[in-house]
């Protein structure tokens, strides 16, 4: 609905989805569940995402090169004031490289030293969540939808995104009969 929301049947009444807020926490406790276990699986770029940056900026990457790795996020600096993504996390492999090394370079610099970060990893990890989540408008297919409700039932805290935000609501069949006033 409205590219935004997925209408489904329940045995009871109905479920209204928000994909992009339901898949965000799904890529999340994904994320988060790889990063406990060591790591985070990275995809090589074909072509390396060459970003221009300043030379602090170049220098902070530099520093917090193993952060980034565990997160599978693999750059190289290229000059004075340049980065190159050469790899992206596997789980994020259609995000956009430049604003994703952007965003966690801002975090890092929030945040301070890559201890801190450390501290703070859920919130890198929900950022990188959120760059992989479906966007608005994007046409799913049947089956992806299918498996996007599924992935819900499994998923920890599936009820809410990162930011809080509900992912879903039900209307029972009553609820449904009052807004219609219909009685049964």
């Amino acid at each position: 609905l409205h590219g935004v929301y997925v209408l489904a049947e329940s045995r009871d009444g109905l479920v209204i989805v928000d994909m992009h807020a339901a898949h965000e926490r799904i890529g999340y406790e994904r994320m988060k569940a790889a990063w406990e276990n060591g790591g985070i699986r990275s995809q090589p770029l074909l072509v390396p995402v060459v970003v221009q940056v300043s030379a602090r900026e170049a220098d902070l990457a530099e520093v917090n090169r193993d952060l980034f790795g565990r997160l599978g996020l693999v750059v190289d600096r290229m000059g004075d004031a340049s980065l190159a993504v050469r790899e992206i996390p596997a789980l994020l492999r259609d995000a956009d490289a430049e604003r994703l090394l952007r965003d966690l370079h801002s975090d890092i610099a929030v945040h301070g030293t890559s201890d801190r970060i450390r501290e703070q990893i859920n919130s890198v990890l929900g950022t990188m969540a959120c760059h992989g989540a479906v966007r608005a408008n994007r046409q799913l297919a049947r089956e992806e939808l299918n498996a996007l409700l599924r992935e819900m039932v499994r998923t920890e805290r599936a009820d809410q995104c990162n930011h809080g935000r509900p992912t879903w609501v039900k209307l029972s069949a009553q609820d449904l009969d009052r807004l219609f006033l219909r009685g049964r």
